[in-house]
């Protein structure tokens, strides 16, 4: 693990890994330090996602207030080196804050204090705003829940973030969803400044009691640590009481309020219900909704939050090629009564139209430029299915022979591969729906109420590939040859840099070497009714 405290060596260090392979997927996790197992699992997904990750340490004095807690933020730099070591980060940046700001800005205002005896901490935090060019996120935005008591916080983080999302240009940034208006906030400056970056929002890590993980917790008592547990228990409540049927913003906070006056030693500061991705309050959820709380434990001010989704559920499906998933998750939608989210359908119709337009594959900026003015329709139904594309019905034209020998082509181009996950989240933004893939749930829908890792062996697999292909007349391969292709692609997708084949943490493997189509999609079936309910 490398530790570069200066933005040369920095650059340095990334533009030789850069140079060293194309395409290089970075990973960054900003953090202030004082590292805890909320942060590792940020840099455990980035190491999962990520051939770099890149931890930055710093502590940033332009989002403290005058009366905050600056100067007493625990530092432990240390400890939080060797964590990082631990959980495989391949460079730290942690430098100061005169190579963050400048000489001149740091020099002039110490030079302007009457004593020279000022901490370093106490230098640090007098820098302003107003002596840098401001990153200004809209103030619709940084005004409301902490925004209100903490003037000018956000600008500091904005301002913070955009220049390290400058100075390592990462593929993917994270950050974790207890900070969900600093989340929402970095996702509109990443999108209104087409910055080519993707910022992951992580879930909340807790204690055992529920407490969310914070690197203030350690200004608490064991007897605070308890009390604060309240916060958590009031989320869970007014999630029952959205669940029960009362889409109110009203009556949902009124619960989570009442819990929360049980326990004395606990001052609210608010608790609201907004829309997760502008802050905008909302009075009934319609689809989802962050209900936020922030409240003071002594002196020490904590806050936690909870999506609130009004949506049918998600059913992801991942696995290997030659698994069934297509067939296994067409049918498993019909017996739900959901709707058949087919992916590899949205690649074919991008294949498609750049075969009708002549647009040569190895011409990438040609294919963004086809699909930056293009659009899909769809009719999810599994018993009509149907696709569009720019008004233009494809849905059998891409099962063409030609379409199915170029289709891995364009699903290996990246900037497809942007274009259709935004998509597929587009079609699941009110759920009932269940999807295919090798990354719907690790990736498109993390959020995915039902999850299963559909996988069968190298050997299955090929036999049943055989069986396909004697019904054609491409029945001249021998089994030994498949098995060899099939072992060849596991590889590929599992190792591909962009979008790799993995199970994700909390999704149910269903092995299918012995059973038959309808016995996989029974277990889907009573896996839906054991989390669900009974199919909708």
């Amino acid at each position: 693990m490398r530790l570069f405290t200066t933005i040369a060596a920095l650059r340095c260090y990334l533009n030789l890994q850069k140079s060293a392979a194309s395409h290089l997927q970075i990973g960054l996790v900003p953090t202030m330090g004082a590292l805890h197992s909320g942060h590792l699992s940020l840099i455990q997904r980035a190491r999962q996602e990520n051939a770099i990750v890149l931890v930055s340490i710093f502590v940033n004095p332009l989002q403290f207030g005058p009366t905050e807690d600056f100067q007493d933020y625990p530092r432990n730099f240390e400890q939080d080196r060797l964590l990082c070591e631990q959980a495989g980060v391949d460079a730290i940046f942690a430098p100061s804050a005169t190579e963050m700001f400048g000489n001149q800005g740091v020099d002039s205002l110490r030079d302007s204090f009457a004593s020279r005896t000022q901490t370093a901490k106490t230098v640090e935090q007098q820098i302003h705003l107003s002596s840098l060019t401001q990153v200004v996120p809209p103030p619709a935005m940084t005004s409301v829940l902490c925004g209100k008591s903490r003037p000018g916080h956000f600008q500091g983080v904005a301002a913070i973030v955009t220049k390290l999302l400058s100075l390592v240009q990462p593929t993917k940034a994270y950050f974790g969803q207890k900070d969900a208006q600093q989340l929402a906030i970095i996702r509109k400056l990443a999108c209104d400044f087409n910055l080519p970056v993707e910022i992951v929002g992580c879930p909340i890590a807790r204690e055992a009691s529920g407490l969310a993980m914070s690197s203030r917790n350690q200004y608490l008592t064991t007897e605070q640590k308890q009390q604060a547990c309240v916060l958590y228990r009031a989320l869970q409540q007014a999630s029952k009481t959205f669940a029960s049927g009362d889409r109110t913003a009203a009556a949902v906070i009124a619960v989570a309020r009442a819990e929360v006056a049980g326990e004395p030693a606990i001052k609210l500061e608010y608790a609201e219900i907004v829309d997760p991705d502008t802050l905008t309050p909302l009075q009934v959820v319609e689809t989802s909704g962050l209900l936020t709380v922030a409240a003071r434990v002594g002196s020490t001010r904590l806050i936690d939050n909870i999506i609130l989704r009004n949506r049918r559920p998600i059913v992801a499906i991942d696995g290997p090629a030659g698994a069934g998933k297509s067939t296994v998750t067409r049918q498993s939608a019909k017996v739900l009564g959901l709707c058949y989210l087919d992916t590899g359908a949205m690649y074919r119709a991008l294949t498609w139209l750049a075969l009708k337009t002549n647009t040569p594959m190895s011409d990438e900026c040609a294919i963004a430029e086809l699909i930056g003015s293009s659009y899909l329709e769809y009719n999810l139904d599994p018993a009509s299915l149907s696709l569009k594309i720019n008004g233009e019905d494809v849905t059998e034209a891409i099962r063409s022979l030609e379409v199915t020998s170029r289709v891995s082509e364009m699903a290996a181009i990246s900037v497809v591969r942007e274009f259709l996950v935004d998509e597929q989240r587009r079609c699941g933004i009110e759920g009932g729906i269940v999807a295919e893939g090798r990354d719907i749930g690790t990736n498109v829908f993390p959020d995915a109420e039902v999850k299963i890792f559909l996988t069968a062996s190298v050997q299955e697999r090929a036999r049943r590939r055989l069986l396909q292909l004697k019904e054609t007349d491409r029945a001249n391969i021998s089994l030994a040859q498949l098995e060899e292709d099939i072992a060849l692609r596991d590889s590929k997708d599992s190792t591909r840099k962009i979008a790799p084949l993995r199970k994700a943490a909390d999704a149910v493997e269903i092995q299918t070497d012995n059973l038959t189509v309808d016995e996989v999609i029974d277990r889907i079936v009573g896996l839906y009714q054991e989390r669900i309910g009974p199919k909708s």
